[in-house]
């Protein structure tokens, strides 16, 4: 463990796991915590999905219980899962978020892939799962989740002298973007934080990208960066209600298709970098709604390293732009740690989201914990 004396008073080794809607693979990082304050972050590990594998989570994506395709997604997950958890003998407690397939708040819930209790008996450790649900049943969005560990990161980085004591929002771009203001000072997360989800993020490039034969990503935006945005494309796509609404709210993976079927006439290179106007302009609208100015924009999740997103976003926002490592993070696997931290706080009773993160009510501590059968 870095950063920290490993194994605090009270201090917990957890190995926090998370496949996110870009569908690519499976994080997974360990992280020491008391369920509030961070003691140390451990080494980190992928494992991608196959051709095959991606093509089946795919193919579940919008799917519900029951529905067709969805019993052999949940196994897929729990076999990827496993298997790249036997490479963290030492992790005491395995957080595990399974695979998003739908998520409708205030409908038919939300929908996570994947069963702890079946992971539990093939790790033999103990496994906090279904994070979201009780914030759903509650009223809640149930989404987004990391934005209470990321007050904990704020807090770790100004105790480490890495950041100033001020408010700054951290800016997870994965297959939808959603953005967390943070007051390091706060006296806890409950107090520090606004979160909602921005709009859509890597899900429609990667997307586009695959139906064209061009990869699983623009590497680097490289394709945008040649292409030019098409501007009433973005200009309609800002329009959408969403945009105008008062956080706390969240998006599933697919609310704005009607965007990848504006670009799907426009050449690869103009289809990426329009995606990349979306993203950027929708980060700008959630920036209306903050409490305050932040004193910088930290960016975690693979859209960090899409230089054409970076660019698109340091042109829209006035405050400076940089990656999460600059504060000392590590923002490939800033979500896996979450659901290691979260899983600590699940198993000693500890609000995991709340009315300024999900919505919901009040205070709620989700999650379910399995022990590994004899």
């Amino acid at each position: 463990m870095t950063e920290g004396k490993a194994m605090m008073d009270g201090m917990i080794r957890a190995l926090g796991m998370m496949s996110g809607t870009s569908l690519d693979g499976v994080d997974a990082a360990l992280i020491e915590t008391d369920g509030v304050r961070i003691g140390g972050f451990g080494r980190a590990g992928y494992r991608g999905y196959g051709g095959n594998e991606a093509a089946v989570l795919h193919d579940a994506l919008g799917r519900w219980p029951g529905d067709p395709g969805v019993a052999e997604a949940a196994d897929l997950s729990v076999a990827a899962h496993a298997a790249l958890a036997a490479d963290f003998p030492e992790a005491e407690l395995i957080g595990y978020h399974g695979q998003t397939l739908a998520h409708d708040p205030g409908g038919r819930g939300t929908h996570q892939a994947g069963s702890g209790a079946a992971l539990a008996h093939r790790t033999g450790r103990r496994v906090v799962w279904d994070f979201r649900t009780e914030d759903v049943r509650q009223g809640g969005q149930g989404a987004p989740l990391a934005p209470f560990f990321h007050w904990a990161c704020a807090d770790w980085a100004v105790r480490a002298g890495r950041m100033e004591p001020a408010p700054v929002v951290f800016l997870n771009l994965g297959g939808v973007g959603n953005l967390t203001w943070v007051d390091p000072l706060a006296e806890g997360p409950e107090q520090g934080c606004l979160a909602f989800d921005t709009g859509p993020a890597n899900a429609p490039i990667n997307d586009m990208m695959r139906a064209r034969g061009l990869g699983a990503r623009d590497e680097g935006g490289a394709l945008a960066a040649a292409g030019q945005a098409d501007g009433d494309i973005v200009a309609e796509f800002l329009t959408h209600p969403y945009f105008t609404r008062q956080p706390p709210k969240s998006l599933d993976r697919d609310a704005f298709a009607g965007l990848a079927q504006a670009v799907a006439r426009l050449t690869p290179e103009d289809a990426a970098a329009t995606l990349v106007a979306a993203l950027a302009g929708s980060v700008a609208a959630g920036f209306d709604f903050l409490p305050s100015p932040p004193a910088r924009l930290l960016v975690c999740g693979g859209g960090r390293h899409n230089a054409a997103i970076m660019a698109a976003l340091s042109a829209h926002l006035g405050c400076p732009v940089e990656p999460v490592e600059a504060v000392g993070l590590d923002g490939d696997m800033l979500e896996a740690q979450a659901f290691g931290w979260l899983a600590v706080r699940v198993l000693r009773g500890l609000p995991t989201s709340g009315p300024m993160t999900t919505d919901a009510p009040g205070p709620v501590s989700g999650g379910r914990i399995s022990a590994p059968r004899n």
